[in-house]
């Protein structure tokens, strides 16, 4: 019997799949716990108009993490910090301290999705990376000023 599964099934397969099960198992466990329906014409064409919608979301998700790359890679964040003779900060400037920055500038950003290995700790212009997609990511360059 073939059936659409609902959620995700361990040992059978992911949402959104179509799969061919024994009756018994589709009666007595799939359907009774909505984790199937079953694969009649109706479904079939339901299912595919979802998975047309969700492609289309992605695609625009991704458009729109490149649009904001393009503005990010454009773009200087400059921070004030105070620091000693030699050009280190006193402390360090971190990923929250930039998405604060981008913020005020009028860029929403998650700081999550600041990548940066360890805080800036010296005066001058970084590049930081900034994850915006699973495959989109930008270059942001940081300019820490002395206060």
């Amino acid at each position: 019997m073939k059936v659409i599964l609902l959620k995700d099934v361990k040992g059978q397969g992911k949402k959104g799949e179509v799969k061919e099960v024994s009756e018994g198992y589709a009666n007595n466990f799939l359907f009774k716990q909505n984790l199937a329906a079953p694969a009649t014409e109706g479904s079939m064409k339901v299912l595919e108009q979802q998975k047309k919608a969700e492609e289309r979301r992605k695609a625009q998700e991704k458009a729109d993490a490149q649009e904001l790359a393009r503005k990010l890679e454009e773009l200087t964040v400059q921070l004030k910090a105070k620091s000693g003779a030699d050009g280190r900060l006193f402390g360090a400037v971190s990923n929250k301290q930039v998405a604060e920055a981008l913020d005020k500038q009028g860029i929403k950003l998650d700081k999550r999705k600041i990548v940066m290995d360890e805080p800036i700790r010296t005066l001058g212009v970084t590049e930081v990376v900034v994850k915006l997609h699973p495959e989109v990511s930008a270059k942001l360059k940081v300019h820490v000023v002395e206060e």
